[in-house]
């Protein structure tokens, strides 16, 4: 796996975040911050990293509790609003004058979401890509109005199709249970996923069982709260949705609606697992390249005219 150029520390009121850097920062290189989710840290985006490093500054942070990252014992410390906070430090160090382009897969793509639809970081996201990842309120009103409403039966089958495939987000709340649940069922995704990615080993991630047993605080901070009282949450950032279709997670229903939250919309569904910027780096890499080209040039790529989707209407 390509090693970072460097590391930076970023600090957030008492919280020190590690952040790696791959390429160099000029006026004439974009910035492109990738932001990883469970149970990984920052080295996951390495692949993207040294594909994209000879035309952006890759800015990749260690989110709390991960990484080289402080991790905070209180379960609190992990809300949402503290994770915007950290990404709003880290943009603001690397970029303190131009607007970044922002990429997040799982957990790093929840968080981008609530850091695009928040005022917190207006007009400092030039595009987000978000990988695998929704808004919880976009997800809770899924959910919700597709039972309160007159939706058809495979729409129903589509939620309940994601509520199987999230089982492990209700042990998560559990007592006891969540320790049980990450060392049975995720400490060995690394394996699983060096399947479809020969490079990937154990030993490239030294940190991983320590990421996933705090990063379990992430879930147990946040889901029961907005599943219960989402908020509306819109955005005019341009957004381009990277969906695996074969992601044992995040299913491509949860979706259907995204483009009534966010009107500047590109959706490529991929015939892929949920780590698909591991699987597939030269796709993934290149569907940033073409994305950020768009918005810097206004030159769209064949698969971005395609990609395009129409905003909703009443």
């Amino acid at each position: 796996m390509p090693t970072s150029n460097h590391t930076i520390i970023v600090y957030n009121r008492n919280v020190r975040l590690n952040v790696r850097i791959w390429g160099a920062f000029s006026p004439e290189r974009p910035v492109l911050v990738l932001v990883h989710g469970f149970p990984d840290n920052s080295l996951v985006w390495s692949d993207i990293a040294e594909r994209l490093m000879g035309r952006y500054c890759i800015v990749a942070p260690d989110v709390r509790g991960a990484g080289g990252s402080d991790i905070p014992v209180r379960t609190r410390d992990y809300h949402l609003e503290y994770l915007v906070e950290d990404l709003a430090a880290v943009i603001n160090t690397v970029s303190p004058n131009q607007p970044v382009h922002l990429a997040g897969h799982d957990w790093g793509s929840i968080q981008c979401w609530e850091a695009v639809t928040t005022p917190l970081l207006q007009g400092r996201i030039a595009s987000f890509t978000s990988i695998s990842g929704p808004s919880l309120d976009h997800a809770a009103f899924w959910m919700q109005q597709t039972f309160q409403g007159p939706h058809d039966q495979a729409r129903r089958q589509r939620v309940l199709n994601q509520l199987l495939h999230s089982w492990y987000i209700a042990s998560f709340h559990l007592p006891l249970v969540p320790r049980l649940t990450w060392r049975l069922a995720f400490n060995k995704w690394p394996e699983s996923v060096a399947t479809l990615h020969s490079a990937l080993q154990r030993e490239q991630f030294p940190t991983q069982a320590s990421d996933g047993l705090h990063g379990i605080k992430l879930y147990r901070a946040n889901f029961l709260k907005r599943l219960f009282r989402p908020e509306g949450r819109w955005t005019d950032v341009p957004v381009q949705l990277v969906v695996p279709t074969e992601d044992i997670f995040v299913t491509p229903g949860l979706f259907d609606d995204l483009a009534g939250w966010a009107p500047n919309l590109w959706r490529r569904d991929v015939r892929a697992g949920h780590w698909v910027q591991l699987s597939h780096p030269d796709l993934i890499a290149g569907y940033l390249r073409e994305f950020i080209t768009l918005l810097e040039s206004g030159e769209p790529s064949a698969g971005l005219l395609n990609a395009r989707i129409k905003p909703a209407t009443d």
